[in-house]
């Protein structure tokens, strides 16, 4: 069943929301050389926690983080350790806030110090299809006009659409249905609804769309070892648009 939400719980969405956008702004003063991903992980818990939020990603299915924190070719779910980041990394930080009942998801890339241009484009342009797939969203339109505005940005810019992960409904619960595909055809799929909350969430890498999970049962790499680069919003659909709810 496809939810339908109300403005309460939408702005009770937007709350959680807030919380995952402020850690991600926190948190990146600290993404240096030398800091390990566990380091990083307990820093997001407490300021989520301070703040009045729960990293929900925790003990989630048995994940034993608070965040997935991934890695160059580590496509998700990468699993916080002693692992310390270093000058060329890119670092995905992708994590929920539960407050009130209520979930959020937002993921973003960073990069660590100086990386070839190539790897640079990678993350600026995974950000632009984001947006790409979140231009196209309003009432009326379908589920595969998203996938479709993402793909056809990231095959423009020579990158590939990893396809067995997709973004999905999120609301009460951390996954929900719908799923939401980054690939598709125009006007296909299920229509989008005004009130429905949606986590967009393209990963494109640099080179195979080709993935695998390592034997943690959680983390996924790209076969190739290629980098992979990740962008996640969670919104909700307008009659006219849609609005960011992990945003400011």
């Amino acid at each position: 069943m496809i939810n339908i939400r109300s403005e309460r719980e939408i702005a009770l969405i937007k709350e959680a929301g807030h919380i995952n956008f402020l850690a991600h702004e926190y948190i990146e003063q600290f993404l240096k050389p030398g800091i390990t991903t566990k380091e990083i992980d307990e820093k997001i818990n407490d300021f989520v926690t301070k703040h009045g939020g729960i990293c929900s990603c925790y003990q989630y299915e048995g994940f034993p983080g608070y965040s997935c924190i991934s890695i160059n070719d580590e496509v998700v779910h990468g699993i916080p350790g002693k692992r310390k980041i270093k000058n060329g990394d890119i670092v995905k930080l992708d994590f929920t806030v539960r407050k009130n009942g209520y979930e959020s998801d937002m993921t973003k890339t960073y990069i660590i110090g100086t990386v070839p241009k190539e790897i640079e484009n990678l993350v600026i342009n995974t950000k632009k299809a984001l947006y790409e797939g979140l231009k196209v969203i309003k009432a009326g339109n379908k589920i595969g006009d998203i996938g479709y505005a993402i793909s056809s940005y990231a095959h423009k810019c020579g990158l590939s659409v990893v396809t067995e992960l997709v973004g999905h409904g999120i609301g009460s619960d951390m996954h929900e249905e719908p799923e939401v595909p980054n690939f598709g055809e125009k006007n296909t799929g299920k229509t989008l609804k005004s009130g429905m909350v949606l986590a967009i969430e393209p990963m494109l890498n640099l080179g195979s769309k080709e993935v695998y999970m390592l034997d943690n049962n959680w983390t996924i790499k790209t076969d190739d070892e290629s980098y992979s680069a990740h962008f996640e919003h969670t919104i909700v659909v307008r009659e006219n648009g849609c609005e960011i709810l992990t945003g400011e």
